[in-house]
């Protein structure tokens, strides 16, 4: 492993009114040799004082607090010293509820002070805590801050499952999908809910049928997809079980199990199922992306978004070889250009799209498919 100067270590504050959360905070931050907490506050004014003598690249911010609450203290950081913050939320309705909030003004990551558990070398809770600030360190949030390299690849090599863990791949001799209607999968990561909030409520009400796997903690994904079914045209929910995927409807992963779509005759089913963290997240974009490879192959299209890491890279490089149209968000439209890099570089995603234009590509991809059905049915 490469030494980290103190110069290239990401600098961290954390605010939160708990001596106990603080610590343990601190404590799994400083098990990594690239990050580094340079402050601690209990509350917003302890921070905007201890601000004053240099700003973080990183802040960790609780959300109830006394004297002033979390989201007041965001408004006014992110109006004087737009900064990267990560919101650490209690597990509650409430606490989705302001972490929503959080997001559409400016936090680039949450966490749930209940998924976080205790500090050991292997938890993962302590892998979330770190990698929410890496990525979060690397976020486009203001245009003055000093610009950092391309957000690296591990340090050192950590243990991912693959999705194998879940379901083996299609094989390359599998016979073609017959046409089926079409059906979109997407993933994405940090800064993925205020950039699908952008995408998704441009998209027509009879768009085909979507699923979304969006890294966030359980409880969390419920109020996102309500927010979301506030804003579009088309109609979204969490997922459950069993949920039949029809056209103008998408489907958000829960926080703490993955999704996989399964196909019966002309229909798609939504399956929520547990299973071990692959890429290091659950839910990931791997196992969304190989389920589509072999239940809908060249009937699917898959769409990758902002984010860090490396999820859904693999197995979208599936679905196009299963003929699958596949597309990923283009680096300046990015928070971090780390998912869609990965699934560039490997050959996986066909091009970069803007934002602006990844719903238009959804519409034509519909549109063009559903024209290839009725040719096919007329004959």
């Amino acid at each position: 492993m490469n030494a980290v100067t103190s110069d290239e270590q990401i600098k961290v504050m954390i605010v939160e009114d708990s001596l106990t959360a603080r610590t343990m905070l601190k404590n799994m931050i400083e098990t990594q040799p690239d990050l580094k907490v340079v402050d601690m506050a209990k509350d917003p004014f302890d921070a905007a004082d201890k601000m004053r003598k240099g700003l973080p690249d990183v802040m960790l911010l609780d959300v109830e607090m006394p004297r002033m609450d979390g989201l007041t203290f965001l408004r006014r950081i992110m109006a004087q010293h737009p900064m990267p913050v990560v919101i650490c939320s209690n597990h509650t309705e409430k606490g989705s509820s302001a972490s929503m909030k959080a997001l559409e003004m400016g936090a680039v990551e949450v966490l749930a002070k209940s998924s976080i558990g205790a500090l050991s070398s292997d938890d993962d809770g302590m892998n979330r805590v770190c990698d929410a600030v890496r990525a979060a360190a690397h976020a486009r949030v203001n245009p003055k801050a000093k610009k950092r390299k391309p957000p690296a690849r591990e340090l050192k090599p950590l243990k991912k499952q693959s999705a194998d863990v879940i379901m083996a791949a299609r094989h390359p001799n599998a016979p073609a999908v017959l046409k089926t209607p079409p059906i979109v999968g997407i993933g994405a990561s940090t800064g993925g809910t205020e950039a699908l909030a952008k995408m998704l409520k441009t998209l027509p009400a009879d768009s085909p049928p979507i699923a979304i796997v969006q890294h966030m903690p359980e409880k969390f994904t419920e109020a996102f997809a309500n927010r979301l079914n506030k804003l579009c045209e088309i109609n979204v929910k969490e997922a459950r079980d069993g949920d039949k995927l029809t056209r103008g409807m998408a489907v958000v992963a829960p926080g703490s199990n993955h999704i996989i779509i399964e196909r019966t005759g002309r229909d798609y089913t939504c399956r929520v199922i547990e299973g071990p963290p692959v890429s290091r997240h659950r839910p990931s974009v791997d196992v969304l992306f190989r389920s589509l490879s072999i239940q809908a192959g060249a009937n699917a299209m898959g769409v990758i978004m902002t984010g860090m890491g490396d999820d859904g890279a693999q197995c979208m490089l599936e679905m196009r070889q299963a003929g699958s149209p596949t597309i990923a968000q283009d680096e300046a439209s990015c928070v971090v250009y780390g998912m869609p890099r990965e699934a560039m570089e490997r050959g996986a995603a066909e091009r970069a799209v803007p934002l602006t234009k990844i719903a238009e590509n959804i519409t034509s991809f519909d549109r063009g498919h559903l024209a290839r059905l009725a040719v096919k049915g007329a004959k």
